[in-house]
């Protein structure tokens, strides 16, 4: 677990070390306010504009920002703010997404732009995420030379994570597009907090997907993320339904969404809708931005988590935040052996026959789990 002063600190480094390694693929151009994909003008007379991203659907008059924070409209035209304008880029195992069953042991060259339509009182990157691009130290990266860039660094993907990777839409559906031609592999970790119809544009140039399942009610998305839970699952439903390879991600937070109904009740609904092959992590909470008085989660807890997950008849099921935990490494649904071992963020074996297993050749759920 990092702490907050470690973040930014690996935060501001990395951005200067990619900002001199970015300039050489600079081409001279300098960064211009990009027009919004998805919004429409009201005819008032005034200007406002009602941006169509999320299902906040923000009506904004000219001058205003979303609540985002990432999207502003000028003079009657909804601009989006951080376009080509990544404040943190960062080389990451790309089990740090976390993609446990996706192309283990490689690393996705990640970024961020500030903003999120969330307002969860637990956010771990709060000090960006929870900002404006116009507030945070910013590194210009147009599309075309993410993946070059990634390439350079070995990464067999480019990950949009740390903020909320939907109010970087169009930066995302661009850069997104740049890797499919390029041969990167593109994946994100996000809120799922998206409307249909941008989200119908982007699944097709996504290959992952690590969606942050909350909670399991609409009153702990109320209270605690300022956010409703239908469109998130809405959203996994689409995911799954355009041949994205889905992880979810459940922080488990004491009081607030760890009862046995509610963990129970989640990882139903994960096997009835997105199937029992779906990778479930229950992460560890731990006290921090406006959630310092709640204690850390017992690791009985997220124990008693991937159990209820188990007996729902999920398969692939993991405790997150616990370093050394077994619950960290992949199991064998049929004969129980250990079939890719970790240590925190690091694979240290794989006993594989192609992607299924080498003891009893059960077929592994995953993409990319043989080493390349």
């Amino acid at each position: 677990m990092f702490s907050r002063r470690t973040f930014l600190a690996g935060t501001l480094a990395g951005t200067l070390a990619w900002q001199r390694d970015a300039r050489a693929f600079l081409t001279g151009d300098r960064p211009q306010l990009q027009e919004a994909r998805h919004y429409r003008k009201l005819d008032d007379g005034t200007g406002t504009v009602q941006c169509a991203l999320c299902p906040r659907r923000c009506t904004l008059s000219p001058g205003n920002s979303g609540f985002c924070r990432a999207r502003r409209n000028e003079a009657g035209t909804l601009y989006t703010l951080g376009y080509s304008l990544p404040c943190s880029i960062h080389v990451d195992p790309v089990e740090k997404k976390p993609f446990y069953q996706f192309h283990p042991k490689s690393t996705s060259f990640s970024l961020a732009c500030a903003g999120c339509n969330l307002r969860c009182k637990f956010c771990q990157n709060w000090e960006i995420s929870q900002r404006a691009p116009t507030e945070t130290r910013n590194t210009f990266l147009p599309p075309a030379q993410v993946p070059p860039l990634a390439a350079m660094k070995g990464s067999r993907s480019v990950a949009f994570t740390y903020t909320e990777a939907t109010t970087f839409f169009e930066y995302m559906l661009d850069t997104a597009r740049a890797n499919r031609k390029a041969g990167i592999l593109s994946v994100c970790h996000s809120n799922g907090y998206i409307n249909a119809e941008p989200h119908n544009e982007l699944i097709p140039l996504l290959d992952a997907a690590n969606i942050d399942l909350k909670g399991f009610s609409e009153r702990f998305y109320a209270e605690v993320c300022e956010a409703t839970l239908e469109p998130v699952l809405a959203s996994l439903k689409r995911l799954r339904a355009g041949g994205v390879w889905v992880e979810i991600t459940n922080l488990v937070i004491p009081g607030y969404n760890d009862s046995p109904e509610m963990l129970g009740s989640l990882a139903r609904w994960v096997a009835d809708n997105l199937g029992a092959d779906t990778p479930v992590h229950f992460s560890r909470f731990f006290p921090l931005y406006k959630m310092t008085a709640v204690p850390p989660t017992p690791v009985e807890t997220l124990e008693r988590a991937r159990a209820l997950a188990l007996k729902a008849g999920l398969r692939y099921v993991y405790v997150g935040n616990v370093p050394g935990h077994p619950a960290n490494n992949t199991w064998c649904p049929r004969c129980g052996q250990q079939v890719i071992s970790r240590a925190g963020f690091s694979v240290l074996a794989r006993n594989l026959k192609g992607s299924a297993c080498a003891a009893c050749g059960y077929k592994i759920a995953g993409i990319g789990l043989a080493p390349a």
